[in-house]
This record gives structure tokens, C-alpha cells and sequence, in this order.
């Protein structure tokens, strides 16, 4: 089972995607409001998946960067009720590896989680590079 942790300032949208991970088969091991504390859940921790919110992202911090640097191989989604194309750009750019939109709807979480978490196992095994699978 995949662990999670969930960042986000809002306890009404940690609690709804906790219930949407939970209900779609992930380990929710941790929740938090803010970057910084959701930083030091998922170092103790170490899960599979970070969701953290667009504000904890674009805060000034470098969270993302320092989730990159210590957790190579968590994928992180971002959470927002609006995302164009040049925030989508600049997240991917920073390490997000994909985008959960609010409100949230159970089957595009999951779907969204699963297609992302599917595309980064494959590009990890074409790649061959670290973790990867090994040849023989």
C-alpha cells in the first residue's frame, strides 16, 4: 500500500482527500497546514506521495525542491481549485509530478494518482537510471 501525507491550509480539503485516499486503498500517515510541517512529515514518514496545496507551494518556500532533494522518488501532486498553463509549467518545472484539482472529485483523484504514479514507473524503468529496474 502506498503511503501519503497531505498538505494543505484548508482541514475541510485534508479531510476530504484523506477520505478519497483512504476509500481508493492508500495509507494516509500523516496531514498537515503547512510546508514546512508537511516537510517534516514526509522526512519521518517517507511516503510515496505528497499532495500538498497550490499556497504551500508557491509560498516562498522551497519545499518542493527540499521533498525533490531528500524523497527522489515521492511524487507530489499539487492541489488547487484553479491552475492555467503557465502555474502547471512552472510546478512541473520545480518537481511536481501532477495536479489535483478542487473540489475533488473520488474517480479523478485516483485516476490522477494512478496514471501518474503508472507513467513515472515507466519512464524510471526506460531511463535505466537509479532505482530503476535492474537488466539481466
Amino acid at each position: 500500500m502506498l503511503k501519503a501525507v497531505i498538505v494543505d491550509g484548508s482541514a475541510i480539503s485534508r479531510g476530504l482527500l484523506n477520505t478519497v485516499l483512504q476509500d481508493g486503498g492508500y495509507d494516509v500517515v500523516g496531514q498537515t497546514h503547512t510546508g514546512h510541517a508537511g516537510y517534516v512529515l514526509a522526512m519521518k514518514h517517507r511516503p510515496q506521495i505528497v499532495c500538498i496545496a497550490r499556497e504551500q507551494v508557491e509560498d516562498g518556500s522551497q519545499v518542493v525542491e527540499e521533498l525533490r532533494t531528500h524523497l527522489p522518488k515521492a511524487m507530489i501532486f499539487m492541489v488547487s481549485g484553479t491552475l492555467d498553463a503557465p502555474t502547471i509549467q512552472a510546478s512541473v518545472a520545480r518537481g511536481v509530478h501532477g495536479f489535483i484539482v478542487k473540489p475533488f472529485k473520488a474517480d479523478a483523484v485516483l485516476k490522477t494518482i494512478r496514471n501518474t504514479v503508472i507513467a513515472v514507473v515507466r519512464k524510471q524503468q526506460a531511463g535505466g537510471g537509479a532505482g530503476g529496474a535492474a537488466g539481466g
